[in-house]
């Protein structure tokens, strides 16, 4: 069977009845949905971006794809755009990068990559305008921070870069050219600045800031010239060159632009454009005592630099008329040859943390944590340190993808990203937490025998790991259930239901090595607690042998020989705070700490390749003398320790005192009682509707015979979030086709399943490159049935225009590309889904037809469910579900 392969951010065709899943390949890389910034991007330079598929009325990838890409206007008066698309990332050097920069750095790269054919460049440029809050320090922690986030991903073409050939080694980075600084561009300003005050458009005025806030006005009422706005021009420019002299103090005088006092936007009401400042600059000294403002240094950077697209939060979308005004008479004064056009996207925000710098300093200044780069901290550095990857940090923000409005993110869902990312790139090692000692009786005294077993089970290009094995073993403590202890004693002496590890008397195999049988438990005399089990075990058994006749011990757990396995201590992190808005309630984000958001555990060992490894790459650190773009990190040695999480090295390691970071756990536990399905679903379903909340307050219906509430029938069908990772013909029917689909399938370790298979009868209805990387409405809970020899294990869901054979239109009900597989969809002010485990009954199949009867497209192109008069979206975490096109049509 020929299968198509191909990678899309999002596809928006057809329709379907059956497919299955795939991984996310993290190798790869990753791209972005179509949204309206790349949309607007193309209609201003009549450039496609690479890779992503435009799509017009359909879900449009991202929550903002529908987003009016017309809010956006280029004046008749400025020429078409020309020269390379370029974007930039412009911090001020006065802080820590943190995640809600990290979205910035990866989209705007992202961006500069999609438009290649337009020779996409994305530059570095540190907005230094304020001296008072800026240092060195920041600067060099921000290009740090740039630098990681972007590590693996494709470089820009630096070599001919303006510049290139004088750049230092500090200067390099994934950006395009040097490291640029709106300080390079002192001059340029002021110049700019002088060119105003000529025209007539800039004067300088005296009022106190107390004053000028006076003047403004509000909102509703106009703002008052100032006093000294007629000045004349040669008064106004001999004032400004003797703000430029140091003739006055601070305070006296600043510039201000003359636009319109009486306009409804009062960023237009005659804003400030330079003040006097009497300090030293980082990067200039003692040359300047008068400053630009962001507003007025921006935009001419941009300009300077051939910024095409300057992309930013929405915070500055009230600014974008003065961006415009001031770019246009820079570029109209010849003053610069290019005029960007600025656009914005919504910024991230995060549950469960804080991201104001007021408050990130508060926490590191009263010490709830130990410095900027706590594990605990949003800031990248504080990530890095952790060891989530960059990799799993781009995947984060192009999963939240781009639009207008504002949303809250769930943190689970970069935790999440985290364990993709982890799951496929980290070897596995064997760790013991709280280690209880095992002595093996019949083992001989002194020997020790190596097994080589794989250091990741699906990458065989990592080779084996040695693990030695030998008289003494340590096992976890949770791995054994002492029956007649406190634990057995509290359970009745029985073990907990489903526990298949080690019990007294019983059997276990050691990963990899031995079944081993307990034959006696030595106890501490004090609290009668297990401090070592005496047992034998089975030679026969090496390797994985059941010996023929025996039946297959079914318990496996893992082990660290003791004699050369390495001590370390585990730094085991939660969550900094525990609400979801820190503050909310109290007023004060502090009383929301979480004070059990750091676990220290003493005495683990580890498996002697971890210990070797570790000390390998401290030393190579110690000695590094490379650059910084190849800068060695510790947490870039992760690994998953089995049935444990993920975790890497901390930078506080030394070669005889090794620490690692619990990066994050298997699975998601931050709520309990729930399976790990269950609670993404409820994660993903609490914040999508405020509705939803008070409808699961009230009481539900009883039925006439017992206690049971009577289920709805579309609530009992498992309608989840999937994509589509492979997709080609079936082998023996022309019109049938078959997908590989990922659902989001976990098994009870947390680890991910293998995608489900599924037919479909979309044979010519849609094509497969538009099928692949497509994320799609799937039900994961019916029966599964054999289609000409192929078990399909789940169903698509398409809108269909009703017509026949050829004539039909289908397609697909399109899926947010950022809402992560295996979601649990709901439906509008209705209570969460519960579905049923299988609907494998002739009744329980019954619902499914009961509810796909009641389906249906509105006349928005929008999934509804619709019963008793009532009609209720098909809703996701990131907004309701839809097709491309249709309208008003039957879904099935």
């Amino acid at each position: 069977m020929s299968i198509t392969r191909r990678r899309y951010s999002l596809a928006a065709a057809s329709l379907a009845v059956a497919l299955s899943l795939t991984l996310f390949d993290t190798a790869a890389g990753f791209a972005y949905a179509p949204n309206f910034i790349t949309k607007i991007i193309e209609q201003s330079t009549g450039i496609a971006p690479v890779g992503l598929l435009d799509v017009s009325g359909g879900s449009g990838g991202s929550a903002g794809a529908n987003d009016d890409a017309d809010t956006i206007n280029t004046p008749a008066s400025v020429p078409s755009l020309m020269g390379p698309i370029t974007t930039r990332f412009p911090p001020e050097p006065n802080g820590y990068l943190h995640l809600g920069h990290a979205k910035a750095v990866t989209f705007n790269f992202a961006v500069a990559r999609a438009f290649s054919a337009g020779k996409g460049r994305c530059h570095m440029r540190l907005d230094d305008t304020n001296p008072t809050k800026e240092d060195e320090e920041y600067v060099k922690s921000i290009l740090e921070d740039v630098r990681w986030i972007q590590r693996g991903c494709p470089p820009f073409d630096v070599d001919n870069a303006v510049g290139a050939s004088e750049m230092s080694e500090e200067d390099r980075g994934p950006w395009y050219g040097p490291v640029r600084k709106t300080s390079d561009y002192f001059s340029l300003i002021y110049d700019a600045a002088i060119h105003l005050i000529e025209r007539g458009e800039a004067f300088v005025d005296e009022l106190t800031a107390e004053e000028m806030r006076e003047y403004r006005g509000t909102l509703t009422e106009a703002g008052k010239e100032s006093p000294w706005r007629n000045r004349s021009i040669e008064e106004n420019l001999e004032l400004f060159r003797g703000m430029r002299n140091g003739d006055y103090p601070e305070g006296k005088y600043v510039l201000r632009a003359k636009i319109d006092m009486s306009s409804p936007n009062l960023n237009m009401r005659d804003p400030v454009l330079y003040r006097i400042k009497h300090e030293s600059h980082q990067a200039t000294g003692d040359e300047w005592c008068i400053y630009p403002m962001y507003d007025f240094s921006h935009p001419i950077a941009d300009a300077a630099e051939g910024v095409s697209h300057s992309l930013c939060t929405l915070e500055f979308e009230d600014h974008r008329p003065l961006y415009d005004w001031v770019a246009e008479r820079v570029f109209n004064a010849g003053l610069v040859n290019h005029l960007p056009r600025q656009i914005e996207f919504s910024r991230l925000n995060l549950k469960y943390t804080v991201l104001s710098k007021r408050k990130l300093i508060k926490l590191v200044e009263d010490e709830h944590v130990t410095g900027w780069d706590d594990p605990r901290m949003p800031t990248l550095s504080g990530i890095r340190r952790r060891g989530i990857p960059p990799a799993a940090i781009r995947l984060f923000c192009e999963r939240m993808g781009i639009s207008k409005s504002d949303s809250n993110i769930d943190f689970t869902i970069m935790e999440d990203c985290a364990r993709e990312v982890m799951d496929e790139e980290s070897p596995r090692a064997f760790a013991i937490l709280e280690p209880l000692k095992v002595t093996i009786k019949n083992w001989e005294d002194g020997k020790l025998e190596e097994f080589a077993v794989p250091r990741h089970p699906k990458r065989e290009e990592l080779g084996d790991r040695i693990v030695p094995f030998g008289k003494s073993v340590y096992i976890e403590r949770s791995d054994f259930f002492d029956l007649v202890g406190a634990e057995g004693i509290a359970n009745g002496g029985r073990p907990p239901k489903g526990f298949k590890r080690f019990l007294p008397d019983g059997k276990v195999r050691l990963k990899y090595a031995y079944v081993i049988s307990c034959d006696d438990v030595i106890r501490d005399p004090e609290t009668n607690e297990p401090i070592e089990l005496v047992c034998t075990y089975f030679p026969e058994t090496r390797a994985g042998n059941t010996p023929e006749g025996e039946a297959r011990v079914k318990g496996i757990i893992q082990w660290v020989e003791a004699s050369s396995g390495t001590r370390c201590k585990v730094m085991q992190y939660d969550r900094l705070f525990k609400a979801e808005e820190p503050g909310k309630e109290s007023g004060d984000f502090l009383d929301d700490i979480n004070k059990e958001s750091l676990q220290v555990v003493d005495n683990v060992i580890l498996e002697p390749s971890v210990g070797a490894d570790a000390v390998k790459i401290i030393n190579e650190i110690i000695n590094n003398t490379g650059s910084e773009v190849e800068k060695i990190y510790h947490s870039s040695l992760a690994y998953q320790f089995e049935r444990s999480g993920y975790f890497a090295l901390d930078s506080s390691s030394t070669v005889d005192d090794l620490v690692f970071n619990r990066v994050v756990t298997l699975r998601d536990t931050w709520d309990s009682g729930s399976s790990t399905q269950q609670k993404k679903d409820e994660k993903i379903q609490n914040h999508r509707d405020p509705e939803i909340k008070q409808t699961q307050q009230q009481q539900p219906k009883k039925n006439a015979g017992g206690d049971a509430p009577i289920l709805e029938d579309a609530r009992r069908v498992a309608l989840r979030a999937g994509t589509i990772i492979e997709a080609g013909p079936h082998p023996e029917a022309d019109s049938l086709i078959l997908c590989k689909l990922d659902c989001g399938d976990v098994n009870d370790a947390g680890e991910p399943e293998e995608p489900r298979t599924v037919v479909a009868g979309l044979a010519g209805k849609i094509p497969f490159d538009e099928l692949v990387n497509r994320k799609v409405v799937c039900i994961t809970n019916l029966k599964p049935a054999k289609m000409r020899g192929v078990e399909s294990t789940a169903m698509l869901l398409a809108a269909s225009d009703g017509q026949e054979g050829d004539d039909e239109v289908v397609q697909l009900l399109d899926v947010p590309d950022s809402v992560p597989n295996g979601e649990l969809l709901s439906f509008e002010n209705m209570e969460p889904c519960e579905p049923d485990a299988m609907l494998k009954s002739k009744g329980a199949l019954k619902v499914w037809d009961r509810v796909k009867a009641q389906l249906r497209v509105n006349s928005e192109g929008e999934a509804t469910y619709q019963i008793d008069g009532t009609v209720r979206k098909i809703m996701t975490s990131a907004g309701p579900v839809r097709v491309a096109s249709l309208k008003d049509c039957i879904i099935g």
